[in-house]
């Protein structure tokens, strides 16, 4: 017997779908071959991250899905919801560093993806004033970029990214470059405000602890070309607290989760 979907079957499980990369590749201008082929399927409202050694093309997959760089071959889909304005494309992009305008405040700072897109000045402000409360920074609405924190700086990012209300949220090592204790803070209110707004999340990072804490799914990439080593589904009672971060399924994920990452490291692959 056929183990074969039928069509419509998998046009709706397709339309389920926030991202979907099928044979993608990137290939540089200096021929360095970053990505691929890489195959990945999000569904929507998912919170997944991609976990591999550097240069293995998990911040190019990123930039791929938001559209900032073309793909070399294969076909990338995103799914974008409709409405009125579309300010971003229905994607908001949370980079390295907060990339932050130090001349101006940081309700202006949120409020910039509107003004570019057109949005009035008194509807821009009142957006940026409830995506700032939605990250704790109600109170520093007229604050300063140089008056805050690394980890305020991070949130202010994080508030600019949710201003346009977008469908999927992509994270490329937001927290890399934050203490220990700032992270573990920012990791709960993250999956909090997933577990409140329902985006889809894709994030990038290079800890094994922090991937397994955050995510429902954890997709291992080989080193460069970035292919899919292993995915991970981590089933755990929700919400998630402090309590899953010093349980034993904590515990047994992570080494599972090392253990998948070792041969990219260690230049073996068991594709």
């Amino acid at each position: 017997m056929s183990s074969a979907k039928p069509s419509s079957t998998i046009k709706a499980s397709l339309t389920a779908l926030a991202v979907h990369l099928r044979g993608v590749t990137k290939v540089y201008d200096n021929g360095v071959m970053a990505l691929g082929p890489l195959d990945l399927a999000v569904p929507k409202g998912e919170f997944i991250s991609l976990l591999g050694p550097s240069g293995c093309g998990k911040s190019t997959a990123l930039r791929l899905i938001a559209g900032l760089s073309p793909a070399s071959s294969g076909a990338v889909r995103v799914s974008r919801h409709e409405g009125d304005v579309q300010i971003g494309h229905g994607i908001g992009f949370v980079f390295q560093e907060p990339t932050l305008m130090p001349w101006t405040s940081v309700r202006e700072n949120v409020r910039l993806p509107l003004k570019l897109g057109g949005i009035a000045k008194a509807e821009g402000r009142a957006r940026a004033d409830a995506a700032l409360a939605s990250v704790g920074l109600a109170d520093f609405a007229d604050a300063f970029p140089r008056e805050l924190s690394g980890g305020m700086k991070m949130r202010v990012s994080l508030a600019r990214a949710l201003v346009t209300d977008p469908d999927i949220l992509l994270m490329d090592e937001p927290f890399a470059a934050l203490d220990e204790i700032t992270r573990f803070r920012l990791n709960n209110d993250l999956l909090a405000l997933w577990r409140s707004l329902g985006k889809t999340v894709i994030f990038v990072t290079h800890s094994v602890f922090e991937s397994v804490y955050l995510s429902q799914r954890v997709v291992v990439m080989t080193a460069r070309p970035g292919r899919i080593q292993a995915d991970i589904r981590i089933d755990t009672v929700e919400p998630r607290g402090e309590e899953f971060r010093t349980s034993t399924a904590y515990s047994d994920y992570c080494r599972r989760v090392s253990a998948a990452l070792a041969p990219s490291y260690s230049g073996r692959s068991t594709l």
